[in-house]
Parts: structure tokens; sequence; C-alpha cells
């Protein structure tokens, strides 16, 4: 039997100013059969990102459903440019800067390198939403601990 506290915690990145920085790996599953990272997989290291950041300063998922006015999060845009293709065994950074608030909406900017290498970069609108499914105000203690990293908070 392993004693589970000499165990490794997964990362979940840090902080340079504003700006969050989360390595991850490309794997032989993230490929596709030209060894190139497929392209819809460039959305689940997006919100790889976009979650260890709010992991970061103290938000999680499960926290925002256990409150007494759950809440959660769906992407409602999502614009994302291409610019050069990461292959099997590269070492990627997701950046990601959630830049205003405003009522229910959330901007992003995420981006992708290697190196000085950028890959890919995505703009990002993200709603905060009740359980049912409808628009909501993110909540007050949640623009709180996001407004140091903000361009711009509006309203809580």
């Amino acid at each position: 039997m392993t004693d589970s506290s000499a165990l490794p915690t997964p990362s979940a990145g840090a902080f340079t100013g504003r700006e969050h920085r989360l390595a991850v790996r490309v794997y032989y599953e993230d490929t596709d059969f030209t060894g190139l990272v497929y392209h819809a997989n460039y959305v689940r290291y997006f919100e790889r990102g976009r979650s260890d950041y709010l992991r970061a300063v103290g938000i999680s998922h499960t926290d925002l459903l256990d409150r007494p006015d759950p809440c959660a999060f769906v992407i409602t845009r999502m614009e994302i440019d291409f610019r050069n293709p990461a292959r099997i065994d590269d070492a990627l950074v997701v950046h990601t800067a959630y830049d205003t608030i405003k009522g229910p909406r959330l901007l992003i900017r995420q981006w992708i390198t290697r190196g000085a290498d950028l890959i890919a970069q995505a703009q990002v609108m993200a709603a905060c939403i009740t359980t049912g499914g409808r628009a909501r105000r993110a909540p007050a203690d949640l623009v709180e601990r996001l407004a140091p990293r903000l361009l711009n908070a509006e309203g809580s």
C-alpha cells in the first residue's frame, strides 16, 4: 500500500502578473494520424488553463456548485487562431488572462506557446449560469477573487 501523502499533487500552474501559465505535455492520444495535435484538443488545453486559473485564485467548480446560490460556467463564444502545429512530446504552455467581467459575462484571452513560438490563440466569452441554465451575474465573492487580475470588473 502506498502512502498517499507522498504522492505528488497535479500542477495548477502559476501566475506571472495577471497571466496564468499552465505547462502541458502533448501525448500520443492528443495527435492525429500525422503526429500533429488534433484541432479539438487545443480546446481541451484552453479549458485546463481556465479551470486551473480559477483553482489558483481559490475558486473550484465543486465549490461553485455547493454554494447556497449554485452557479457554473458555459462557453458562449470561442474564436481560435491556429498559428503553428504542436507535435507529440512537445512541452507547451497555456497562457490565460481573465480580462473583464460584466454581468454574467467573462471575457478571457488565451494563447498556447512552445518556447517562443505561438501555437494558437483564443478569445473566449464565458457566462455564469444557474444550475437551471439561466444566465446570472457572477457572484460578488467570485468577482472579488478575480478583481486584482482583471483589466476591468463591473458590478457583482
